[in-house]
């Protein structure tokens, strides 16, 4: 099942690690949070490699419904009550600072890409006050915000909060310009580091005096401890023709809400999300019923999921490491907003490393604790981990080799996946994410 940028652009392949090297930083991870930190570095000077495990954009970049946006669902409520206005409010500056980039960058090197400068809008069919507080908070942190009845969805809706200066875009297109220049090493996982700067690849070592995990979820049991700090959810995509076209982004803020954008000729429409492991009733036939409803001309071109880590406060990790390794940088826990993020992160990790800073950078910090935000993911992330240790101790056929959890089987992916802390495997045992970095040991 590919995604509608895979199935609209095929990226070129590069070659594996040669052998050992020296350099300057070293990014484990391909995807646009990697290779956009990849070009700033190698645009200030510092000589970087990407090491890609597979290829590059394989991953959540190729599943993203790719809304660059400031608008991350009922947010800014909730950072005020948990963050504290001032930080709520530069939260918003750093993301709106990242689209603005993107547009420059677009035109700057001319990057045909699709994008597009649109309004994203949240809506509700049932109660409008969660948007109303939404709409007083975005309003107290100068937000460009409005509410309105109105929307081009093919239902009524009882409130919606649009945010302007919004954009959409193909990634893959995106990334593949930006990758040009960029020195990529692909189907070169890292296995391990060792004495602090040196990566262990199936192909040689590569020492580094930078080193930055970009690889989704940072596969070290310590330090950092990201395991215990991440959860991973999974959601369900279908791109429609004969849909009729959107001006703008939509998502939906209840349970049964949903996520819609245009790309080209055809319509993204998201949802029937979950934690990975917890598996929904058929989630295609979910969309597919929603489709039948509301777009009875339209027809399913194809079908993809994509995965997300969710930080327990909801903010991403971007900064330093861990105090242990203060050469090593992570950048992790977009939640769904992972096109913005990698914006923002990019520009966070080379400031950082080019001994700069900006006013938002401590609200990223992974070494922060922030409680009143965090206790009660924190306290369920924990329940479905314990469950998840207890079941692959009592039935160890299958445990994911990342800490032995029981896998559950997902039968609308054909894949095998861990709800601790959401590592997927092929039917056959081979590894398809992590933060597991091996194949399923043979029965």
């Amino acid at each position: 099942m590919k995604s509608i940028w895979h199935e609209t652009k095929t990226l070129p392949k590069y070659s594996p690690l040669p052998g050992s090297i020296h350099t300057e930083a070293a990014i484990i991870g391909g995807g646009l949070a990697g290779i956009l930190t990849a070009f700033y570095l190698t645009r200030s000077g510092i000589r970087t490699v990407i090491l890609e495990a597979r290829r590059i954009g394989s991953g959540q970049t190729g599943g993203t419904t790719a809304k660059i946006t400031s608008q991350h669902n009922l947010i800014y409520q909730r950072l005020i009550r948990t963050f504290g206005e001032n930080d709520a409010r530069l939260y918003a500056a750093a993301n709106q600072q990242a689209i603005t980039e993107y547009a420059r960058l677009i035109r700057s090197c001319s990057i045909d890409c699709g994008f597009k400068e649109t309004s994203a809008c949240l809506y509700t069919r049932t109660t409008g006050s969660l948007l109303n507080q939404e709409y007083r908070a975005a309003s107290r942190l100068g937000i460009p915000a409005r509410l309105s009845s109105e929307t081009e969805l093919p239902f009524p809706v009882k409130n919606a909060l649009y945010f302007s200066n919004q954009a959409q875009f193909h990634p893959l297109k995106f990334l593949e310009a930006i990758a040009r220049e960029l020195t990529i090493y692909e189907d070169t996982p890292v296995i391990s580091v060792k004495n602090h700067n040196r990566l262990l690849t199936p192909h040689g070592e590569v020492t580094a005096r930078h080193i930055i995990f970009a690889c989704h979820s940072p596969f070290l049991l310590w330090p950092g401890l990201y395991f215990a700090r991440l959860y991973q959810s999974r959601n369900y995509m279908l791109a429609l023709a004969g849909a009729p076209r959107l001006e703008n982004t939509y998502l939906g803020i209840n349970s049964d809400g949903y996520s819609f954008r245009t790309s080209g000729e055809r319509l993204i429409l998201g949802g029937k999300g979950c934690r990975t492991g917890s598996i929904p009733d058929n989630p295609y036939q979910a969309l597919q019923n929603f489709v039948h409803k509301y777009y009875p001309n339209a027809k399913v071109s194809t079908r993809w999921s994509a995965q997300d880590c969710i930080s327990l406060d909801g903010v991403p990790f971007i900064g330093r490491y861990s105090l242990l390794e203060p050469d090593w940088y992570v950048i992790t826990g977009f939640g769904k907003w992972g096109m913005t993020s990698s914006m923002a992160a990019a520009q966070i990790i080379t400031r950082m490393i080019c001994k700069k800073s900006a006013p938002w950078d401590h609200i990223f910090t992974p070494q922060r604790l922030r409680l009143k935000a965090s206790w009660k993911e924190a306290l369920s992330h924990l329940s479905h981990s314990s469950k998840g240790l207890a079941a692959g101790l009592f039935s160890p056929d299958r445990r994911c080799p990342h800490m032995g959890c029981r896998l559950v089987w997902n039968p609308y992916e054909n894949t095998w996946e861990c709800p601790c802390h959401g590592s997927r495997f092929t039917q056959q045992g081979k590894i398809l994410s992590g933060p597991a970095q091996t194949d399923l040991a043979e029965k």
